[in-house]
């Protein structure tokens, strides 16, 4: 009786899965799971996207060296202590960065307590010329520390690790809330004309979900493993404990490579499948930042989806009888 209970369960389930009161639930996870992560998902999947191209974008930000124009001798680096000095009483100097070429202007390290200040200084009259890390730098550096750290250190390395397993637990609800049946299975993998909006949008969120899962995955486990690494390593050990035998040859560890080393999308050099920078590399680049806004497209149809079935009802629910009320009251 048990074998053939189990065997009608998964029969509805290949057939018609709706009507699992399991799907029903596990749907109602997904939903608010979704929304209670959603925002963080939408940063996430965003700033990822945009820092594949992270050494584009700091090329892009460094500013051209400044060579001094001056035509006095070079200060030296007591005379040039001295300047800086005066110009910012009260700050110690703690270093004085020369280039290859002395006459580009020099890097000065001041300290005041806690306070640092980073500024340019021409080498040959001591004037100073701004900032050593220019805004354009400061805000890529800045876009880099959000989303690797949440602008929270190492803390927030570690909520970045349990959000990217809370990401991968979505990915296998909606796996599982994505089958819709034997019959219709090839209709989720596409879009579809004359539906609807509101059908339309749930069969985009199908859509994206199932081609972009393989991604998404990778982008989860090795997330994960950046924040958390520890819990990994671990893993690896336990299933092939170190010995000096296998040292620098366990399949563990060389998952655990090829996991944090996907997780950029940078393969120019390794020869797979590229030999080095070119169209090869930039094209997976390409490919890594569109499937990077997989997790962005998903919480944005998912929202749709939201306020189409849970807010806009009760919003008209509480909307009419006021309008009424106010009716009758006119």
């Amino acid at each position: 009786m048990g074998a053939s209970n189990q065997l009608t369960v998964w029969q509805r389930w290949v057939r018609q899965p709706q009507n699992i009161w399991f799907r029903r639930a596990l749907f109602q996870v997904h939903l608010w799971s979704g929304i209670a992560i959603g925002l963080y998902i939408l940063m996430i999947s965003v700033t990822g996207s945009v820092l594949v191209y992270r050494n584009e974008l700091y090329r892009a930000a460094t500013p051209r060296p400044i060579i001094s124009t001056s035509t006095g001798p070079r200060l030296t680096d007591d005379q040039l202590t001295a300047a800086v000095s005066r110009l910012y009483p009260g700050y110690q100097v703690e270093n004085l960065g020369r280039a290859l070429n002395l006459d580009q202007a020099v890097d000065v390290w001041l300290r005041r307590d806690d306070k640092i200040k980073k500024r340019l200084f021409d080498p040959r009259s001591g004037s100073d010329l701004g900032e050593s890390v220019p805004t354009s730098v400061w805000l890529v550096s800045s876009l880099l520390d959000l989303h690797d750290n949440l602008l929270a250190g190492p803390t927030g390395r570690e909520v970045n690790g349990v959000g990217a397993l809370a990401v991968l637990a979505l990915a296998a609800t909606g796996l599982v809330i994505w089958w819709p049946g034997i019959k219709t299975w090839r209709r989720s993998l596409t879009l579809h004309r004359g539906i609807g909006w509101k059908r339309l949008i749930w069969h985009l969120h199908s859509m994206i979900g199932f081609w972009s899962l393989g991604f998404i995955t990778v982008f989860a486990l090795s997330g994960a493993y950046l924040g958390i690494p520890q819990p990994f390593q671990d893993l690896a050990d336990r299933l092939e404990p170190l010995t000096p035998a296998n040292a620098g040859t366990r399949i563990g560890d060389e998952v655990i490579y090829w996991l944090a080393y996907l997780h950029f999308g940078r393969i120019n050099g390794i020869g797979i499948p590229c030999s080095g920078p070119g169209l090869c590399d930039q094209t997976t680049k390409a490919i890594w930042a569109v499937f990077g806004l997989a997790p962005a497209a998903m919480f944005l149809t998912g929202a749709i989806m939201w306020w189409n079935r849970v807010l806009r009802p009760r919003w008209q629910g509480f909307i009419r009888p006021n309008l009424q009320m106010q009716v009758l009251h006119d």
